[in-house]
This record gives C-alpha cells, structure tokens and sequence, in this order.
C-alpha cells in the first residue's frame, strides 16, 4: 500500500478527529443524573451517566473519543494485538487517560479501576470462560454495554445488524447514553457521507472476489458477513469470497480458498504477526502460491483497528477502495 494512499485516509481521519472534540454533556442536571434506557445487545438497559468509563481495545475508546467523551474515560485495557494506541488519530485523547493494562479484559482490572461502565464486545472482552460478562458486572452495579457488531450470538439477547450499521448504532446509543445525541448524528452523519463517498466511486462491473486473511497455517482464520471487512470489501466494489457465512471471524479451508480464486488478499495486521511474515507465508505455501491474488501481487494490507468495529472502518474502507480504483484503472 502506498504511502500516498495511506495520507488520503490519514487526512480524512484528521478531519473526524477535530469533528469529534468538546462535546458538551447535558447540562440540565436533572436529566443527566436521571436514567436512560438503551439497548444493550437487543436488551433494553437503564444507564446513568458514566464518569469513569473503560474501553476495551482500539474500537470502544475511539467510539468515546469520537463522541467527545474523553473527560468520561477514565482508562482503558489494550491487548497485545492492538497496535500502539500513539498510532490512532484519537492519540492525544488516549494521552489524557489512564492504560489500565496490556492483557486481555478481566474483572479484576475494572473492580480496581472503580469504574461505572464497560464498553468491549461479546466474546472478546466480554466472556464466559474469563469471568467478566455483562450479567456479572450487573450484580456489581457496573454498567456495561456491548458492540452492536458482536451481539451476533449474544446468549439470550442476540441482534444481527450489519457491520457498518451497527458501528452507526453504537456511536447513537453512547450518544444516547451519555447525552450528546446531537454529537453523535454529526459523527454519524459524517461516517455516512464518506461511505456514500466511495459508493459513487466504485469500479462499475462485476466486483474483484476478495479472500480476507487473518491468521492461521493449518487452517485460515477470515471474515464472515458480520464483521467490518465485509462492509469494506463490498462497499469498495468487491465481493468477500467467504460473505455467504453467517459468521463472524471464522475458520474455513484453504480448498475453500482455492476454489473460490480471489483476485486480492487483505490481510489483517496486528501483534506479533505483522502483515508481511503472512503475506511470505501465502506466497510459499502451496495451498496459496498458485492463488491468483498471490501471482499477481495483489495484496492489502488493513490495520487492525480499521478492522474491529470503530470509526476507522471507514479510513479503512477509503484506502481499500483507493486500491481497487488504482488496480482496475
């Protein structure tokens, strides 16, 4: 990816950022420290206004950010995978709140923090297995709320909406939630646009089959039609040769791949794996040497972060579909 087409995306993030400071809290004071019901998942949930706030991974902090909500963070855990938060266009907001941990969510963390509400998605920072899910944080009196995009499979309260959608409806909900719905429609709205943007501009034509890698040797890890990069690819004008699988990221066969010829790679860049040891595996690995993406070079390579729900799906989003136009053209 060039350097050029990165700055495109930079700058229009740029423009979101400044956008996206000093909103202004309800200033009544009745219905700032009164309830709110919003949903949670497809649960309806009473919240009051949460001042000591904590983000799990890139994309619930930004959403905060973005919103204008930073004197309302009070810290947020970043895990390992996510690249280094000086990298977001939100940094100076990330400067002026606490890094509570580089682990993954737990309990723990959030209790010592003293925190008023949670924001993470189902089965990443929220999980059974580790303790810390938003029923348990309830019987504590710790608020929560959850990704829209990840409530796929949500037990007992799921909701199904696609991914960019559901990255519009979490920015309304927290607006909702901390009382700056006014800030969160001009977020909103400015997402819509510069998603409207690159529809006008998509390459006419049958759309460029896109094969999404994220991990895996044995087998690969991909993106089923619940998370962003499928919004991505088929906004920018391509088609997820996996958007069939009601999933979310999920597990497939390199025979799959194979068959299914992608005439472009994304691959998802995060931890320890940085893109190019994946992109050298696929070009050695016989179940992926012969693929047409890979004879051709056509490799993308999409930030973590543009990759999980968060407004830097759409920066990802402008600089996929600045690679398509500049491969057909």
């Amino acid at each position: 990816m060039s350097r050029s087409r990165a700055a495109v995306g930079c700058a229009l993030a740029t423009a979101l950022v400044l956008g996206g400071c000093g909103a202004e809290i309800e200033s009544d004071d009745a219905k700032a420290s009164g309830k709110v019901t919003v949903k949670r998942c497809g649960e309806p949930v009473e919240y009051t206004v949460p001042e000591r706030a904590v983000a799990y991974e890139g994309g619930s902090a930004d959403k905060l950010f973005a919103l204008g909500l930073t004197e309302h963070v009070y810290g947020y855990v970043m895990p390992p995978a996510n690249p280094p938060v000086s990298e977001s266009p939100w940094a100076s907001e990330y400067a002026k709140v606490k890094m509570l941990s580089d682990d993954l969510l737990n309990k723990e963390v959030v209790v010592e923090a003293k925190s008023d509400f949670v924001v993470a998605g189902w089965n990443s920072g929220f999980k059974d297995e580790r303790g810390i899910t938003p029923e348990i944080l309830d019987t504590l009196g710790i608020q929560s709320f959850m990704h829209t995009e990840s409530c796929f499979n949500y037990p007992g309260f799921p909701e199904k909406v696609t991914p960019f959608e559901a990255l519009y409806t979490d920015l309304e909900r927290l607006g909702k939630i901390f009382r700056v719905e006014d800030k969160a429609t001009q977020v909103v709205d400015e997402l819509r646009g510069r998603v409207r943007e690159v529809e006008a501009k998509a390459p006419e034509g049958d759309p460029v089959p896109v094969f999404l890698y994220d991990s895996g040797t044995d087998q690969p890890f991909t993106a089923g039609n619940q998370v962003p990069p499928n919004d991505i690819i088929k906004t920018a004008g391509g088609k997820n040769v996996f958007d069939g699988l009601d999933e979310r990221w999920t597990q497939v066969s390199w025979e799959s791949v194979a068959e299914a010829e992608p005439e472009v790679v994304v691959v998802l860049d995060y931890g320890d794996m940085p893109a190019q040891k994946k992109i050298d595996f696929l070009k050695k690995s016989p179940h992926t040497r012969g693929l047409p993406a890979v004879k051709k070079d056509n490799f993308f390579v999409l930030d973590y972060n543009e990759g999980i729900s968060g407004p830097r799906n759409i920066d990802g989003l402008e600089k996929f579909a600045a690679y398509l136009r500049e491969l057909q053209s």
